[in-house]
């Protein structure tokens, strides 16, 4: 599984270092920080449209897979919840698209792409439960070839919109990528989804509601408010230093969401179906420190060579981004800590320990929105990725001593 995704992520890699480059010199810091302005509200959106279900899907999927009858009360209650959310998430964008526009760009320019994304969340809502029927089977193969296919031609798509449209048809070249993937989805996985999705067995049964809005509640503090944290941050960047600090960081955050896939596209492939199956201490430690043992040396050694060549990649990625080098150190210590911690609370997912996660993320976004807040007047966009480092050291922290009373509470030696 990690050699087919390794070559996956690689190809990733290479395409995206190619587009980044030409984005950056075509559109400069100025469109960089706009275009993560729209990523993070689609990343918002890959959550509301499904109310947050996703890690439940997966969850349940690998504890049921050759229940017919659980599964079919499991999509119904999925579907239901994907209608609630893309209708509400459809109409507050569509009714707001004014205000939007101005916080987002700084200008009523981008009314109508706002406008167009509110049509998209039925479909970023579907894509998003099917993608868990993916994750849960641990289809490997499929799910990398869902990957690729549906980046490239994502990627395709961009090229085409940025020689026609600029900066405008780049934003909507990523407003439509959701579309592509669900194409994609239906085009590879269509056998094994009518295997599993039995429409006509769906019914008003609903008993799967309850213990999936406890990943609602978990999705809507993981991704809605970390992405709206990350909006209001650039915005502050913006508003207290200039926006191109704030194309700076959004830069540096584009290469850390670049590398840090590999991983997040590992925890919910294997450690959230692998620690659902663990229910003593025990055997949890003996599995995090294979995880450990086996990922943490590989992405240590990584991370260091980023550093190292970090301005070689400046060079090849973001040429005259001059102020980007600064935040490599901070940023890539952040991500390291970050990995160690989210291997042990991928815990919460798994087991839905609800308040553990939400109590922790909480500590963790407030920490880093403070921080980020108090710091930038210091440091301008390094204090943004020193905010990181600093809130992960301390996440680390709580999240252990959570694991750690979760298993004396229910007994279970650790």
């Amino acid at each position: 599984m990690t050699s087919l995704n390794a070559v996956v992520i690689i190809i990733r890699l290479i395409i995206s270092i190619f587009v980044q480059r030409l984005l950056a010199v075509t559109l400069g810091e100025a469109g960089i920080a706009k275009i993560g302005q729209l990523r993070n509200l689609v990343q918002m959106l890959t959550s509301t449209s499904s109310l947050g279900i996703f890690n439940g899907i997966v969850k349940y999927v690998s504890e049921n897979e050759n229940d017919t009858k659980q599964l079919s009360k499991l999509f119904s209650s999925a579907f239901l919840f994907g209608a609630v959310g893309s209708i509400i998430s459809g109409v507050v964008l569509f009714f707001n698209a004014d205000y939007i526009s101005v916080r987002l760009f700084g200008d009523a320019a981008f009314v109508n792409l706002i406008k167009c994304l509110s049509l998209l969340p039925p479909v970023i809502g579907l894509n998003r439960i099917l993608y868990g029927l993916i994750n849960g089977l641990s289809d490997y193969k499929k799910h990398a070839k869902i990957e690729l296919g549906a980046y490239i031609l994502s990627v395709v798509l961009l090229l085409i919109f940025l020689y026609y449209f600029n900066l405008k048809g780049v934003l909507f070249a990523i407003i439509l990528s959701p579309l592509i993937s669900f194409v994609v989805v239906l085009f590879i996985f269509f056998d094994k989804l009518k295997a599993h999705i039995k429409l006509q067995e769906l019914s008003a049964d609903f008993s799967f509601a309850k213990p999936l809005l406890a990943f609602t509640l978990m999705s809507f503090i993981s991704t809605v408010l970390l992405n709206y944290i990350e909006l209001d941050v650039r915005t502050t960047i913006t508003d207290r230093i200039n926006i191109e600090e704030a194309g700076y960081w959004t830069a540096m955050n584009f290469i850390s969401k670049n590398y840090m896939v590999f991983s997040s596209s590992i925890f919910t492939l294997y450690v959230i179906p692998k620690f659902a199956k663990i229910n003593t201490g025990s055997a949890f430690k003996k599995e995090v420190l294979y995880i450990y043992k086996t990922l943490l040396p590989l992405f240590g050694l990584g991370m260091l060579l980023v550093y190292v060549f970090r301005h070689l990649i400046i060079d090849i990625i973001y040429p005259n981004f001059e102020g980007l080098s600064e935040l490599f150190k901070w940023q890539l210590l952040g991500d390291f800590v970050r990995l160690a911690t989210l291997v042990i609370s991928y815990q919460f997912l798994a087991k839905k320990m609800v308040w553990s996660f939400v109590i922790t993320e909480l500590i963790s976004l407030g920490l880093f929105y403070g921080l980020s807040k108090y710091y930038v007047d210091i440091y301008g966009a390094e204090g943004v990725v020193m905010a990181h480092l600093y809130r992960y050291i301390i996440y680390f922290i709580i999240v252990i001593i959570a694991v750690w009373f979760y298993f004396k509470r229910n007994k279970k030696h650790v």
